[in-house]
Parts: structure tokens; sequence; C-alpha cells
């Protein structure tokens, strides 16, 4: 009861860091998406430029997330070095690779003979790409997401450190004072909101997954069964 009882507590206002830790997760999920998605289109179509992404991407994940929050306290300008806008850059920075890369691969690996194929069908580059690519491509870039969002949710809490608020700062808070109950609070709702967003993201990415792709990875599954 004593933890029910804190989070009722007007005084340590639960809902506004919720509120605070919802609105710094999904506004960096919904840019990475944004520009995984696009920049991964892009650099498919080049081989030197999907080299480069490929690896700054993999640079950008071997860097620790605090590190970049104190790297943009000291370069960003006084005004904006402090909260939500550095918290928000470096979320992002850390959810693009994994959106990025599946969105690269998904399309890398379609089989050019089902383009030709459609091509021959007198198909336009519009419908090809919607109708043939986006749905081969759909439930892979919904795995990167899916691999994003809980990356994202479960590191945000760091962005305490540089005052952005949310769960965070149960945790920071209840490290330095050695209040157990705040501390509990915040890892424990942070681990349910990840557990959600998980739940949630893979029930979209088999909703997203075609039909004929269901069917052929259940017949991939049965004959290594066999």
């Amino acid at each position: 009861m004593q933890y029910i009882n804190y989070i009722r507590d007007p005084a340590n206002d639960y809902l506004g860091h919720t509120i605070q830790y919802f609105q710094l997760c999904g506004v960096s999920i919904v840019v990475a998406i944004i520009i995984g998605v696009v920049l991964g289109a892009l650099v498919s179509r080049n081989a030197f430029a999907a080299f480069i992404a490929v690896n700054f991407s993999g640079l950008v994940r071997a860097i620790p997330i605090i590190a970049v929050l104190l790297l943009f306290v000291e370069v960003l300008p006084s005004s904006v070095s402090i909260g939500f806008v550095p918290s928000i850059i470096a979320l992002i920075l850390l959810g693009i690779p994994p959106i990025l890369l599946n969105t690269y691969t998904g399309i890398r690996i379609i089989d050019p003979a089902t383009i030709d194929a459609a091509k021959g069908m007198g198909m336009t580059t519009w419908q090809i790409v919607t109708r043939i690519q986006a749905p081969l491509v759909t439930p892979l870039v919904a795995a990167g997401i899916r691999t994003s969002a809980v990356q994202v949710v479960a590191t945000a809490t760091l962005a305490a450190f540089i005052g952005a608020g949310g769960y965070g700062d149960y945790i920071v808070d209840g490290i330095n004072v050695l209040n157990y109950t705040e501390l509990i609070v915040g890892a424990v709702s942070v681990a349910v909101l990840a557990i959600l967003v998980e739940v949630f993201m893979s029930w979209l990415q088999r909703a997203l997954t075609p039909a004929g792709l269901k069917v052929q990875g259940q017949e991939q599954v049965a004959t290594a069964a066999a």
C-alpha cells in the first residue's frame, strides 16, 4: 500500500511525471521513425551511402546515451542545453539506427525479379512502391520500430540527469536521498511501460505482416522442425 499511497499523493505529482515521460518518449519515437524510414529508403539506392549510414548507425549505438546527453549540455546554447530539447535529440539518435537498418535491409532483400515482373505488368513506380515494396518491407520496419521504442522507453530515465523530468526523477531522487519507495515507483513504472510497448509493438508487427508472409514463415518453421 505504501507504493499506491505514494502514487496517489498529489505532492508527488505522479500524473505530471507520467505525462512528461510520455511526451519525452512519444516525440522521440515518432521523429526517429520518420527519419529512420526516410534515410533507410534513400540509402538503399546507393551502395556508398548505405555503407556510410549503416556504419555510422552502428557507431551511434556504441556511444553511451549519458555521454550524448552531457555532450549536448556543453554544445547547445545555454537556453536549451538543459531539459527537454537535448534529451529529445539524444533519444532520437538512439532510436534511429534499428529503424534505419531494418528499412534498408527490408528494401534490399526484395527479389529484383518481383519488381521486374511488376514492371512487366505495366505497374507504375508508385504502384510498385505502395502495392509490392511497402507490404513486404513493413513487417521488418515494424520490428525495427519495436526495438527502437523499447530502447527509448527504457533509456529515457537518464534524461532526468539534465532536468528532463519524467519517471527518471523518482529514480534519481530515490537514489540521492535513499528513498526506496520513490525509487521503486520510478523503476516499476518504467518497466511496466516498456513491457506494454513491447506487447503492443509485437501485436502491431503481426498485424502488419501480410498473410502470405505469415504462411511462408509457418512453413519455414515446420520445415526446420521436421
